[in-house]
């Protein structure tokens, strides 16, 4: 069984959003701290290893899309036991949206071959959407199994799972392939191993482009333009302190003000 992870290098969560007057966006951190494997995925990538060493996957793919510098979150996957990791990079591809997302690694998932498990993490926590998983799922025709909060059997081409709800919890069995995407209630990450971060540094990570994938850039490009990016405009308001000498006078002057207002 291969099962692929697909991971996104984000944001420090101590970098800040920065937006100037003319709608630019920058990440500004003067700790200087770099880039980091989204924290979500961190549950992700934990649950591929554990795959493969309590379900008996052979294969467990750490894959991402982004530049040349996305390769140390890919690294840190090493670290932590996945066994290959491929970088999608392409100048073409820059600036996606999800749904071009989804068909990038939906294109690279068929191109690792015989893939029978896709996880994912929640969301992303810098465009926080949450909707890359299931439009893969699309893309794929395979099932989607969302905020998965135990992976309880797998085995005889069927998978098994718990879904963590906000009114309870379901279980809930499909047929193999599947994307999955996952909670953090669903594991604790391991800490990558001095032997796993050797091993991963000396890794060498191969990088597909858009042409290795088959992918007609114009139907992998976005569908949705970041053209202005801006900060919400701060609320306006008052606060007027009412007087009176006793409750029962500053309760009649209240609804006498409401009235006023048309609030009641």
């Amino acid at each position: 069984m291969k099962v692929v992870v697909s991971i996104k290098q984000t944001p420090s969560t101590t970098a800040v959003l920065v937006v100037d007057n003319s709608g630019n966006v920058s990440w500004d951190d003067p700790g200087g701290k770099p880039n980091v494997l989204n924290p979500w995925d961190e549950y992700t990538v934990e649950e591929g290893v554990r795959l493969k060493e309590n379900h008996g996957a052979s294969d467990v793919i750490a894959l991402t899309v982004g530049d040349e510098d996305s390769k140390d979150a890919l690294k840190t996957c090493l670290a932590m036991g996945c066994t290959e990791a491929i970088l999608v990079s392409d100048p073409a591809l820059q600036g996606l949206d999800t749904l071009g997302t989804a068909r990038t690694i939906a294109a690279a998932i068929q191109k690792a071959g015989d893939v029978q498990v896709a996880i994912f993490g929640k969301q992303a926590i810098d465009g926080d959407t949450g909707q890359t998983p299931v439009q893969v799922a699309r893309k794929l025709g395979w099932t989607p199994l969302t905020f998965v909060s135990e992976i309880k059997e797998i085995g005889d081409g069927k998978i098994t799972v718990e879904r963590l709800l906000d009114d309870g919890k379901e279980t809930v069995s499909a047929s193999l392939p599947v994307v999955i995407s996952t909670v953090k209630e669903i594991n604790e990450p391991r800490y990558p191993s001095l032997m796993g971060i050797r091993k991963a540094n000396r890794a060498e990570i191969p990088v597909w482009s858009a042409a290795d994938l088959s992918l007609d850039v114009g139907a992998g490009g976005s569908q949705v333009d970041w053209s202005n990016v801006y900060a919400i405009p701060p609320r306006e308001g008052s606060v007027e302190i009412i007087e009176g000498d006793s409750v029962e006078a500053q309760a009649k002057i209240l609804a006498d003000r409401l009235f006023e207002e048309k609030v009641i």
